[in-house]
């Protein structure tokens, strides 16, 4: 009898659960208190992240299926062992190691630092390969980077003692650095709200109410993904989180309404990439902006909804045209969603409106607004569970239990935080190795002297070096390397430090439709079956008309660089050039070919002209140009557009 019992209490369900609400109750605690400072939280609570990423990587399958059952049992333990010596050792050391014994470790010290270097390295591998590659290259590059016969890359090399050092107990980089501590505590106290909603259910609840807002058009079903991504954007600050929370539901619902599956494919992923550029998450990127910029994060807030209007109101443009050269014109069955759905959604934005009172009208601190709004959801959507279950007794509720959903809140948010700290402990070690070999500097020198010749040769390369960090790497990885080697020579040759922040952050974002290596794209085209090179190049297409936007905040800076109506004067003048270039690229205008074309290129030049032209009054008055030649545009291309342009976009059969 105590032996079933234990059986039942005793696994590793259980045991993740513990180790969940530890890591729950202690980033709580340091967001109400902040007792100790981030550094000696990290040191803490970083084992018990890695000790959480090692039990949900073995809970959806073995780490190593080559080999035996027994075997893996038995490296977990030894992982977990790791983690629990490295967390005990801290627990202890950390005040000497973090003040007396800087540059003067002992033996203990670096075989703790060693451990931890090489289990980080190896989740990293599991995890994330390709940054694994790219660390390891790296830890050859700094010990032999005198045997580079380049002279750009040479420099005197270091040891392997250096490496792993720089790379733990120094902890000014490393996995103990800015970038692991920015994880467990700015990152980590936004996706309490996440977290939070999905225990209680409020993103599923919201994706119906977007779809019921889309209407009954068939043409207007992407919509339906269009408007959930953004709504999901906002508290998810990831591309693929999107993907998998979304388009497990628009996906089908577009497919089933005859919309072709790259395409549905496509939307989902241009769609769910603007979770990254979303308020008031916006990515991991935002957060490390405020870092750099040495800003409260409200500050990177209000210039994020600026994008974020542009990117959804460019996208929602393109997605409509090509919907209607795509799909017939039948209506269809809007879905009906319960009162109890509503009212988890109507919680969901006040919650979001709560977190932008407390922010930017109170002027609280950010770690105090989001667990005071992570708080506030959770009392409303507690209420509106109890009475519908308990009160009404509606079957929606019926399969929900109160433990059940706070429990789920707890793993979702060590879920997600354990896995963005192992993201920024991988890159705190790729960071620091760049560090230690002079790299940054080296690049930062190149790229000024590309400058001082000419400063849009200087952008346009560092778009180019971005886009190609972001063909192997994820957007956080890709916006961390951006902005320690292409802001600094921006700024240098007179570049406002917020423009070349948000070109990084922006280029960071592209990045995730570089081939080959587009995780949201992969998501979305496996949830439609689909081909994954098609919908990553149907989604870029898609989004190219915006992408303009990374290069216009230079001309319209006052889009990222002046908050209130001279920030709206320049976000009206932005979208207008990407809408006119969307219709432009995906529109029908005339049913002449020749003549179609012609007043096409018409419009692109006035769209040109409003984001680039560097008087503000030659843009506006180009811009109404423009928005006359969408709007008729968009009223003519209903009417014409021809069905056989659907098969452009096509799977092949």
């Amino acid at each position: 009898m105590w032996s079933d019992a234990l059986k039942r209490h005793v696994n590793l369900g259980n045991l993740t659960f513990v180790f969940s609400l530890v890591m729950f109750a202690w980033v709580v605690w340091y967001c109400y208190t902040g007792f100790g400072g981030a550094q000696e939280l990290v040191s803490r609570l970083l084992p018990i992240a890695l000790i959480l990423q090692i039990l949900f990587m073995y809970q959806k399958d073995y780490l190593y299926p080559w080999l035996p059952p027994i075997v893996n049992r038995l490296l977990v333990v030894i992982y977990i062992g790791i983690c629990v010596y490295a967390f005990v050792y801290f627990l202890g050391e950390y005040e000497d190691i973090a003040i007396y014994r800087q540059g003067s470790y002992t033996t203990q010290d670096f075989v703790v630092g060693l451990l931890m270097f090489l289990l980080v390295m190896e989740l990293s591998r599991l995890a994330h390969p390709t940054l694994f590659w790219v660390n390891l290259a790296l830890v050859l590059y700094t010990m032999f980077g005198y045997l580079s016969p380049l002279d750009f890359f040479w420099h005197p090399g270091t040891t392997f003692y250096r490496v792993v050092t720089s790379s733990t107990v120094e902890m000014s980089n490393g996995i103990y650095g800015i970038y692991g501590q920015i994880a467990l505590t700015l990152i980590a106290a936004f996706l309490l709200l996440a977290a939070i909603a999905n225990g209680f259910g409020a993103q599923s609840a919201m994706i119906h109410v977007m779809q019921r807002l889309a209407g009954r058009s068939r043409q207007m079903v992407p919509q339906a993904a269009v408007l959930g991504s953004m709504s999901i954007g906002m508290v998810s600050g990831s591309g693929s989180a999107n993907a998998v929370v979304v388009g497990t539901i628009t996906i089908p619902l577009m497919k089933r309404y005859g919309v072709p599956g790259v395409f549905a494919a496509a939307v989902e992923t241009a769609a769910s990439m603007g979770g990254l550029i979303m308020p008031p998450m916006m990515g991991v990127g935002a957060f490390l902006m405020s870092e750099f910029l040495g800003v409260p994060y409200w500050d990177v807030v209000v210039r994020g909804f600026a994008l974020a209007f542009t990117y959804y109101v460019s996208l929602a443009l393109a997605v409509y045209l090509l919907a209607i050269r795509l799909m017939p014109r039948e209506s269809v069955e809007a879905p009906r969603v319960s009162a109890y759905n509503q009212i988890k959604t109507a919680v969901f934005f006040l919650g979001v409106v709560f977190l932008m009172v407390m922010m930017g009208w109170i002027g609280m601190g950010e770690l105090l607004a989001a667990l005071y709004t992570a708080a506030f959801m959770f009392v409303l959507l507690l209420a509106n569970f109890l009475y519908f279950k308990y009160v009404l007794k509606d079957p929606a509720v019926a399969q929900e239990t109160f433990l059940g959903n706070v429990r789920l809140s707890i793993e979702t948010h060590a879920d997600m935080t354990s896995y963005l700290t192992l993201l920024l402990a991988t890159l705190g070690i790729m960071i620091g190795l760049f560090t230690v070999t002079g790299f940054i500097n080296r690049m930062g020198a190149m790229l000024l002297d590309l400058g001082s010749w000419n400063l849009m040769a200087m952008v346009f390369m560092a778009f180019v070096f971005g886009w190609l960090v972001g063909m192997g790497l994820p957007p956080t990885a890709t916006y961390i390397i951006g902005a320690v080697v292409i802001v600094g020579p921006l700024t240098k040759l007179g570049v406002n430090p917020w423009i070349a922040h948000f070109f990084v952050f922006l280029l960071s974002v592209w990045g995730e439709l570089s081939p080959p290596t587009s995780l949201t794209a992969a998501i979305s085209a496996r949830i439609a079956e689909a081909s994954f090179m098609r919908t990553m190049w149907v989604a870029l297409e898609i989004c190219l008309p915006i992408t303009l936007m990374t290069f216009a905040i230079f001309t319209r800076s006052d889009m990222v660089v002046n908050p209130g109506w001279p920030q709206v004067l320049a976000t009206l003048l932005v979208t207008i050039g990407t809408c006119a270039t969307a219709f432009a690229m995906f529109g029908r205008v005339h049913a002449k070919p020749s003549a179609d074309v012609a007043l096409r290129v018409l419009l692109a030049v006035f769209a040109f002209v409003t984001l680039f032209h560097p008087d503000g009054y030659v843009a506006m008055a180009s811009a109404v140009f423009a928005l006359a030649g969408t709007i008729y545009g968009v009223a003519r291309h209903r009417r014409i557009a021809p069905p056989e342009a659907a098969q452009e976009l096509q799977p092949a059969s």
